[in-house]
C-alpha cells in the first residue's frame, strides 16, 4: 500500500539510557544547524534487533560500551501532521569508552543531572528525553525479554 500524506511512515528508533552516580549520559548533536540535548539515540538498521540497535547507536554517538539490562518504555509521538515516531528506550550499563569518532553531527558526549539538562539553554531534541528521565527516577524498569526479534 502506498503511503499517503494521513498515512505517514513510523520511524522506529531507540535510546540508550545510562546513569553513572546521579548523572545521565546525553549526546550534545546538531541537526540542520540547530544544536539538542537527546540521549544517544537512533534508527534501527534493516536486518537489526532492538539490542543490537541500541549498542550500536551508544557505541556511535558516545563511544561508550552499552549492555542492555531492562526496558525502561516505548514512546509514541503521533503529530497531526509529519512522520510518527516510536522510540524504544533501553537501560544498561556504560563500559569503557574507544577512542574513535563521535558519529556525524554528535558534537560531544556529557554526563549531566536531571536538573542540568532541564535548565540547560539547549533545547531537547524531542519531548522523549525527559520523558525518559522521568520514567527512569520513578523506577520504571522491564524485563529485556519482553522484546522479541523474529528473523
Amino acid at each position: 500500500m502506498p503511503v499517503s500524506a494521513d498515512r505517514p511512515l513510523v520511524s522506529l528508533t531507540v535510546a540508550g539510557i545510562a546513569r553513572r552516580d546521579d548523572e545521565y549520559l546525553i549526546v550534545e548533536e546538531t541537526v540542520r544547524g540547530q544544536r539538542y540535548l537527546n540521549q544517544p539515540a537512533g534508527h534501527v538498521e534493516p536486518g537489526e534487533t532492538l539490542i543490537e540497535a541500541v549498542i550500536r547507536e551508544v557505541r556511535e554517538e558516545t563511544r561508550f560500551a552499552f549492555e542492555p539490562t531492562e526496558l525502561l518504555g516505548l514512546y509514541h509521538d503521533n503529530p497531526g501532521e509529519g512522520r510518527r515516531v516510536l522510540r524504544v528506550a533501553i537501560v544498561g550499563e556504560i563500559g569503557e569508552a574507544d577512542d574513535e569518532p563521535l558519529d556525524e553531527g554528535i558534537l560531544a558526549a556529557h554526563f549531566m543531572g536531571r536538573e542540568a539538562i532541564e535548565r540547560s539553554a539547549l533545547p531537547h531534541r524531542s519531548p522523549f528525553v525527559t520523558a525518559a528521565i522521568r520514567d527512569f527516577e520513578q523506577g520504571r524498569r522491564y524485563p529485556l525479554d519482553l522484546l522479541h526479534s523474529i528473523r
